[in-house]
C-alpha cells in the first residue's frame, strides 16, 4: 500500500446532505469548499527541532495561487507536523485530489455561538418542578456555601457564555472529492455554522497505526 503524505488544508463548510453509496444505503454528507492552498514554507530538525510544514491559504477573494510566495502573502497559515519534509516542496499547490475516497479524516471547526445561555440548554440540567407553586424551575440551585468556604468553587457549573468552542471530530471518511470545483464531500457531520471555515487533515490516529 503506498504512503500517502500528511497535509492539512481549510475550506468553507458549505452544508449537510444526504447521497447514496454504491449499496444504495442513504449517507449523510457535509460539503467542504477547500481553499486553494500551497506549501508556505517549512521547519526542519536543524533550524527549528522539528520538522512541520507551513500551509498557505488564500480566502475566496484571492483566486491565484503563485509559486515561490512568502508566509507573510497568505490570507491564513497552518503549521502541520510530519516526520520528515522531504517529500515536500515550498511553492508547490496542494489539490483536493490529495484525498481519496474512503479516506479517513479529522475535521477541526468551531461551535455555533449562542450566546448567554442558562444551565438547562448549557449543561443539559433537568430543572425543578414545572408546577406553579414550586417557584423553582429552570434555576441551577445553590451555589455557593455559607461560612465555609465562603466562595463558589472553581469548575461549578452555571449560566454563562456557550458556544464558540473549538472541537475536532476524528476519523470521518472522504465520500467524494471534487478537484475541478475544489469540493470535499465528507461522510456525516462536524461542528461548524455554514459559511464557516473548518481544518480538513488526514486522521492522526489512522497515520499512528500505519506506522
Amino acid at each position: 500500500m503506498e504512503e500517502k503524505r500528511n497535509i492539512l488544508m481549510v475550506g468553507k463548510k458549505v452544508g449537510m446532505t444526504q447521497l447514496y453509496d454504491a449499496n444504495g444505503v442513504l449517507v449523510p454528507v457535509t460539503i467542504v469548499e477547500m481553499c486553494r492552498t500551497s506549501i508556505a514554507g517549512m521547519k526542519t530538525a536543524d533550524s527549528d527541532g522539528y520538522f512541520s510544514i507551513l500551509f498557505g491559504f488564500f480566502n475566496e477573494k484571492r483566486k491565484k495561487i503563485g509559486d515561490g510566495r512568502k508566509p507573510a502573502d497568505f490570507d491564513i497559515l497552518k503549521e502541520l507536523r510530519v516526520a520528515n519534509v522531504e517529500a515536500y516542496e515550498i511553492g508547490t499547490s496542494i489539490c483536493v485530489g490529495e484525498f481519496a475516497k474512503d479516506d479517513p479524516v479529522d475535521v477541526v471547526g468551531t461551535t455555533k455561538g449562542k450566546g448567554f445561555q442558562g444551565v438547562m440548554k448549557r449543561h443539559g440540567f433537568a430543572g425543578g418542578p414545572a408546577s406553579h407553586g414550586s417557584m423553582f424551575h429552570r434555576r441551577g440551585g445553590s451555589y455557593g456555601n455559607r461560612q465555609w468556604p465562603g466562595h463558589v468553587f472553581k469548575g461549578r457549573k452555571m449560566p454563562g457564555h456557550d458556544g464558540c468552542d473549538r472541537r475536532t471530530v476524528q476519523n470521518l471518511k472522504i465520500f467524494n472529492a471534487n478537484p475541478e470545483k475544489h469540493l470535499l464531500v465528507i461522510s456525516g457531520s462536524f461542528p461548524g455554522a455554514n459559511g464557516s471555515y473548518v481544518v480538513v487533515r488526514r486522521a492522526k490516529k489512522s497515520l499512528q497505526i500505519r506506522k
